[in-house]
């Protein structure tokens, strides 16, 4: 069963305030994105995927605020496929409420932190209530991890060494660094390696196939693929164009003596059962 873990839910450019917006255009060298997210334009680029998980954002330093609602009410049309998480913004008052209402109420089933987006550290101590919930309620935590096209986002709330010392204190809680923490993939792996229930997803990676090939090589000389997630990060790309280039690798070598990545390791992401491995499984 493929399991795409990194999907997004939102109402563009609604849900976004004019500083995020006017900086789109970078978001991919030379390319102009389209953020409308359209559940059966999601289907037509996703038909190979099973399941997916999909949040909105809470992030008022970068202007972007998707209530959980309405990815309650984006999950609740097609509950066999979808699975949602909520959103919080730590640094803005009654991020605690919307935590139990977002589970309990609006029947959410992880959480998605935008660190760096929100400018908060994740493993800064006035978070623990945070992760305690997490941990007492078995709800897995993806934060977006690496880089950004948005200026005021300050880089160091996004290192992956943060993830660390989380989990450090919070051992038991299943945690995803989202799109391997690029281009702090080192940082990554070596938080990866350390923690058996630290992941990372390979989303919004493939459109820079050679940086990918040697993140994954990265994982494959530390012999991590066992943490790596499948994931696309919807509508900034699909599921089935990052599966077709990560099939794909390994083409681009041709011609030279690097070394190659496992074409079997590479099939096991794109196969994973993420779902088990966060605790999601029905």
């Amino acid at each position: 069963m493929i399991v795409d873990v990194h999907s997004h839910a939102w109402q563009y450019p609604l849900h976004f305030e004019d500083t995020f917006r006017q900086q789109t255009q970078r978001a991919r060298a030379g390319e102009t994105v389209d953020l409308t997210v359209r559940y059966d334009e999601y289907k037509a680029g996703a038909t190979l995927a099973e399941r997916t998980v999909v949040f909105g954002g809470k992030a008022r330093l970068s202007g972007l605020w998707v209530d959980d609602h309405y990815v309650a009410h984006y999950v609740a049309a097609h509950p066999k496929e979808l699975i949602g998480f909520l959103s919080v913004d730590p640094t803005q008052p009654g991020w605690e409420r919307e935590l139990r209402e977002g589970h309990q109420e609006l029947g959410l089933q992880g959480i998605k932190l935008l660190s760096m987006y929100a400018g908060f550290q994740p493993d800064d101590e006035r978070l623990d209530p945070l992760w305690s919930y997490a941990t007492t309620h078995q709800l897995p935590v993806l934060l977006h991890t690496g880089t950004t096209f948005i200026a005021q986002a300050p880089l160091d709330c996004t290192l992956p060494r943060h993830l660390d010392r989380v989990a450090i204190r919070f051992p038991e809680v299943r945690i995803v660094m989202a799109h391997l923490g690029h281009p702090y993939e080192h940082e990554c792996v070596a938080v990866i390696r350390k923690h058996p229930h630290v992941y990372a997803d390979v989303s919004a990676l493939h459109y820079r196939p050679f940086q990918l090939y040697h993140s994954l090589m990265l994982v494959q000389e530390y012999g991590v693929w066992d943490k790596i997630l499948f994931g696309s990060d919807y509508p900034f790309t699909t599921v089935d164009a990052s599966i077709h280039d990560l099939r794909r690798l390994n083409e681009q070598l041709t011609g030279t003596a690097l070394p190659r990545l496992s074409p079997e390791a590479i099939e096991d992401v794109i196969q994973r059962d993420s779902l088990r491995l966060l605790g999601l499984a029905d």
